[in-house]
């Protein structure tokens, strides 16, 4: 009975990866070869995909239990071997990993088939679908990944797909300017999680999560790698999951990401991708044990997020920013948990969150219509909450710090000095060598007094 439940499990996981990578793989091939779907038919591959996935991330639930185990390996073969270095790809289904991977599944259904409708005739909409896609198989790959290098695929996968969701509207400047952001954020501290991974390689001689654990079901795995690298694979870990959670002082970042569609708000800032921070932490969890600075470390950075994110959310006049900013100060919270120790706790605040606050986005357009239908009928304004707490401080205190919110504690001109504008610069920089370099090979040259290409002397026309 054991042996058949694991061999369910093992088929249901790949079940669970492989649908919506092959739901990317369709939309994409059929993009590329000139004929992309109607909205019928594309709701239709959505559907199937996602409820594939999600039949076999809820089925994967009572094949772990029958089968006994607290954790489970399914190998899927090498990818490479190169001078004594692999990569293996290997799945991992314990506790930590399946209820992420039922959350996905369930999230993506529902924000998939309330897409179908909202984007109703939208110029974009294929391409919103394949970038869809494109987020449930980064997050599934990382929610499963058995090895920190698969993660670090997922990682990506999510990235990529983030940025380019800001971007969606790309007929105007700010989502493309917005989308600059989140990408140069991302690039910053995905370095972190590279680094991290290279030195996990020397440090324990293996990417395998569980082997990082000594073996041990999560969350009783023990690390056995010495204090000072598992401080330092801690902390690079954390950065990377302080840019994808937009924590302090990355946080500039969050607001700007609103300029996407409400769904893909709803599923990356609301959901999943502001908790695959969370995640990698508690996967790397045997390495915190083993690292109180890193510990120390999470628990000020979520406390400051989660006090700059209340702040300034106090302040904002848009619905999908005050809800961005009410999920940060949540995953703050959570980031405090972990490093406090507690696995238990930030797992089951991070599926409980993720629900409330998707739905909340999701809602978001239609709960401005209640909010002003109760006001009409009031005859008022509906008070907030925590005026009785503000109105204890001084009336200079209050504005200073109704000033400081407004600029949300600087932290946007603190990204775009240190980060976003030495990046633009750059990026400005090699596009006029560009442009220059290919003038001049196809006989004319950029003027200064303005963009119109000048012949060059002496060429001719």
């Amino acid at each position: 009975m054991e042996s058949v439940a694991e061999a369910l499990m093992e088929a249901l996981a790949l079940v669970a990866l492989t649908a919506p990578m092959c739901l990317l793989a369709c939309l994409g091939l059929m993009g590329l070869i000139g004929r992309p779907p109607t909205e019928q038919i594309t709701g239709r591959l959505v559907t199937a995909g996602f409820l594939t996935s999600t039949f076999a991330a809820l089925g994967l639930i009572p094949a772990l239990v029958l089968s006994g185990a607290r954790q489970a390996q399914v190998e899927l073969g090498t990818w490479y071997a190169f001078e004594g270095h692999a990569l293996h790809l290997t799945l991992q289904v314990d506790r930590l990993s399946v209820p992420f991977v039922v959350l996905t599944a369930l999230l993506l259904g529902v924000v998939g088939s309330f897409s179908h409708r909202y984007l109703h005739r939208e110029p974009s909409y294929g391409r919103f679908f394949l970038l869809l896609a494109l987020l449930g198989s980064g997050t599934m790959l990382v929610v499963l990944a058995g090895t920190a290098d698969m993660a670090f695929a997922g990682w990506e996968m999510v990235g990529v797909s983030s940025a380019l969701l800001v971007g969606f509207f790309y007929e105007r400047p700010a989502p493309v300017r917005n989308a600059l952001w989140v990408f140069v954020i991302y690039r910053l501290c995905d370095v972190g999680l590279f680094a991290g991974i290279v030195l996990l390689h020397h440090t324990v001689g293996s990417d395998s999560f569980h082997l990082l654990g000594a073996g041990r079901s999560w969350p009783n795995g023990v690390s056995t790698a010495p204090i000072g690298q598992a401080t330092a694979i801690s902390i690079l870990f954390a950065l990377a999951a302080m840019g994808k959670s937009a924590l302090v002082p990355f946080s500039g970042w969050l607001p700007r990401a609103m300029e996407g569609p409400t769904p893909s708000s709803a599923i990356f800032y609301g959901a999943l991708s502001v908790h695959l921070g969370p995640y990698l932490l508690l996967r790397a969890a045997p390495l915190l044990d083993r690292a109180p600075a890193a510990a120390a470390l999470l628990v000020v950075v979520g406390a400051l997020t989660a006090l700059h994110a209340t702040l300034v959310g106090r302040v904002q006049t848009d619905i999908k920013c005050a809800l961005a900013y009410a999920s940060l100060t949540q995953v703050g919270v959570i980031f405090v948990e972990i490093g406090l120790g507690f696995r238990l706790l930030p797992l089951a605040h991070c599926v409980g969150h993720a629900c409330l606050r998707s739905l909340q986005i999701l809602r978001a357009p239609s709960m401005l219509s209640d909010v002003h239908e109760v006001e009409a009928a009031v005859g008022g304004i509906l008070p907030r909450s925590g005026i009785v707490l503000g109105q204890l401080l001084p009336t200079a205190a209050q504005r200073w710090m109704y000033r400081w919110a407004l600029e949300r504690c600087y932290l946007d001109a603190l990204l775009d000095r240190c980060a976003i504008g030495p990046f633009r610069e750059m990026a400005a920089a090699a596009d006029r060598f560009e442009r220059r370099w290919t003038d001049r090979l196809g006989g004319t040259e950029v003027s200064a007094a303005g963009p119109d290409p000048q012949p060059i002397s002496g060429a001719k026309p």
